[in-house]
């Protein structure tokens, strides 16, 4: 009796220990299947449909319309063409997961068979060729398939899910639009916040979980450079607004190398600069256009405030007057602070998918650049809302070195293995989260 007694209690145990991996063997089989069934046609439907910043209404209301069928409760045109939807499971943590769903005015030259043709007329009124040259396809793509997967597992979680489509990621201005129309306080405020990015620079379907800083600061920065116009063979007649331009370009870069601590990261870049109108003519202004990121509040404040030194001290210099100083001019709408992980909850949701996908299934990588996010804006300090975004990879191993960039006509990913492992690991994140610590 007492030796069929332990074997009955050895048995359980077994049991036991086996029940997580069967769990996540199970979860992963579902979301095979429903890749195969639902989610890789839904894809095809986003990739060949991209619609650019502010103008997702197809795309929302599509994104609506499939969460709307799982039981989700779901609104509509939040800040915009914003999608909510809320599903309320008893009391415990509210987790919110946020998808972007906006394409780039880029004309696709990926070669793929379902490559978007697309045209749209942008908010300034052009007509522009549309692609999802940055992968948010893949992103909204598999919220639909972690909402259908949590909502088959309502058994095994409490609390609240809050799912968002965002608009205008590009723009770095929907997360803004989405709050200040209400977000937190029309819906239930979210204790944590998640989101993954398909990274074309990463293997295919392995996760990378940062503990600290994910995504950059970017402040878009107009100098607007004024001078005397005379003829170009009398220069001490004017005041040559390209030179001193052209002075600002090159000093600007000792802000980096010599303003921030070495170990420091931080990005000056000059990206557009227009002056002039003929050979012979020194006009009198010259535009230029600038983007600055950094991955730590101070760093970000040392290098805006260093552009306005910068720009001033060079003009000075160079004899021109008060009247004429540089403008410098830092953008309201095209800026976001760094996207930076709660360490503590991104150690939960590492470990977390460790022991639900296998060690092997994440990486540590170095940066390759200095992106940024505006999902930032939903986790910044005064909310209170921890975040975690991790990256999702979306390229064959053997071709990661040579992969065309985000945001380039050549940008494609492997959607399979991106959207299940991403899909996966969302799902196995949330319920780590609602299920408390």
């Amino acid at each position: 009796m007492l030796k069929s007694t332990r074997l009955f209690a050895a048995s359980l145990l077994t049991i036991a220990l086996a029940a997580p991996a069967y769990a996540q063997s199970e979860l992963r089989a579902e979301i095979a299947a429903d890749y195969k069934t639902n989610l890789a046609p839904l894809f095809d439907y986003f990739h060949r449909n991209p619609e650019l910043s502010h103008r997702e209404f197809k795309t929302s209301e599509r994104l609506a319309k499939e969460i709307r069928a799982l039981g989700y409760e779901v609104t509509e045109k939040v800040g915009g063409t914003g999608v909510v939807a809320v599903m309320k499971n008893g009391a415990g943590p509210t987790v919110m997961i946020r998808a972007d769903m906006d394409g780039l005015p880029v004309k696709e030259d990926s070669g793929l068979s379902y490559a978007s043709t697309v045209t749209q007329e942008d908010i300034d009124g052009k007509v522009k060729p549309v692609m999802h040259a940055c992968g948010h396809d893949t992103h909204i793509t598999s919220l639909v398939g972690t909402a259908r997967a949590l909502a088959a597992r309502k058994d095994q979680w409490k609390g609240t899910l809050v799912l968002i489509g965002q608009p205008a990621e590009e723009r770095i201005s929907g997360a803004r639009d989405m709050l200040a129309d209400g977000l937190y306080k029309r819906f239930p405020k979210p204790d944590y916040a998640l989101a993954f990015h398909v990274a074309a620079d990463r293997p295919s379907g392995k996760i990378e979980v940062p503990l600290g800083a994910a995504y950059a600061s970017s402040d878009s920065v107009d100098i607007i450079v004024h001078g005397v116009g005379a003829h170009g063979a009398a220069p001490n007649k004017g005041i040559d607004p390209v030179l001193i331009a052209s002075q600002i370009v090159v000093s600007l870069q000792s802000i980096v190398s010599r303003s921030i601590e070495p170990l420091q990261a931080g990005v000056i870049t000059v990206g557009s600069i227009h002056g002039g109108t003929k050979h012979n003519i020194i006009g009198d202004r010259v535009e230029m256009q600038l983007t600055v990121r950094s991955l730590d509040p101070k760093v970000r404040l040392q290098l805006l405030d260093g552009i306005d030194r910068v720009a001033k001290g060079v003009a000075v210099s160079m004899g021109v007057p008060e009247k004429l100083m540089p403008e410098v001019i830092r953008s309201k709408t095209e800026t976001t602070p760094p996207t930076v992980n709660d360490a503590a909850a991104a150690a939960i949701v590492k470990e977390a998918l460790i022991k639900g996908m296998g060690a092997d299934a994440l990486v540590e990588l170095p940066p390759e650049g200095m992106g940024a996010e505006d999902f930032a804006y939903f986790v910044t300090p005064e909310l209170g809302v921890k975040g975690v975004y991790f990256a999702v990879g979306g390229t064959p191993v053997k071709d990661v070195e040579k992969a065309p960039s985000h945001h380039s006509p050549l940008f494609k990913v492997e959607a399979e293995p991106a959207i299940k492992a991403g899909t996966e690991a969302m799902v196995i994140a949330a319920m780590r989260l609602l299920n408390g610590q």
